[in-house]
């Protein structure tokens, strides 16, 4: 089985960047399920319903997001109906949304799962690591494919979070930081692991947003609005291959969609 997993969607372009290489990539045949972490698809900050829908029906079957879920309200109530948005597992309980997710696909049944981390995080959440285990657990009573968002500042959360489930699940990749990372792998006991896929938004960008107000900020330190960049658009992501009956990883490429 062949998954396609795209980093942080960043508005428009973001948007108009993973849509068309989800329907590329499926239309092709060169993968067979789509995941893509959508917490910054509204101008930058947030998710809507509607952004949801728009994304899902290119044939996004999963939405990650993080710590930027609640930016838009309306989005609080559609958590509660639409299981394919995730928000992170370690919310504490009651929080609405889900942080898994099991669909059933004609290759198997495939898991994901949303995880947050703690390091230079805003929100204090409950601990990933323990939270991870307990629903890995649960999870591979359904299936053994199992792919993991780990939404986290710092490279060595990440790192650990992917040795923690290391042969537990079939890929750990790290968001939210929207620059790639070059070390992708299969580690010893074959989970597929990359630190930070990137993201889907303006080549010529800092994380998406125009660079002369990015640059001003850091000259003035006044507060500044940060507009999404303009002109060319990428995609970053990775294709990861899984044996469908142990969920083991074979291969994890990173991938480059560019477009005008």
């Amino acid at each position: 089985m062949k998954i396609l997993f795209l980093g942080d969607v960043v508005g428009e372009p973001g948007r108009l960047a993973a849509t068309r290489t989800a329907e590329l990539y499926l239309a092709r045949g060169d993968v067979d399920f789509v995941v893509a972490n959508g917490e910054n698809a509204a101008a930058g900050r947030g998710i809507t319903p509607k952004i949801a829908l728009e994304l899902m029906r290119s044939g996004i079957a999963v939405i990650t997001s993080g710590d930027h879920i609640w930016d838009q309200k309306e989005i609080i109530p559609y958590l509660g109906v639409e299981p394919r948005l995730l928000r992170p597992l370690n919310y504490p309980p009651g929080t609405p949304g889900g942080g898994s997710i099991i669909l059933e696909t004609n290759c198997g049944a495939v898991a994901v799962m949303n995880l947050q981390g703690r390091t230079f995080m805003n929100q204090p959440l409950e601990n990933p690591f323990l939270a991870a285990r307990e629903e890995v657990a649960r999870l591979r009573e359904r299936t053994p494919i199992i792919l993991v968002d780990m939404h986290a500042e710092t490279t060595s959360e990440k790192i650990a979070m992917g040795y923690h489930l290391d042969g537990l699940v079939s890929l750990v990749v790290g968001t939210h930081t929207h620059v790639p990372t070059a070390d992708e792998k299969i580690l010893p006991q074959g989970t597929a692991y990359l630190t930070d896929v990137g993201m889907c938004g303006p080549e010529h960008s800092v994380l998406g947003r125009d660079p002369k107000a990015v640059v001003d900020k850091f000259l003035t330190s006044l507060p500044t609005k940060f507009p999404i960049a303009a002109g060319p658009t990428l995609a970053l992501g990775l294709i990861v291959e899984i044996d469908e009956e142990t969920g083991l990883a074979h291969r994890i490429e990173r991938i480059v969609e560019r477009y005008e």
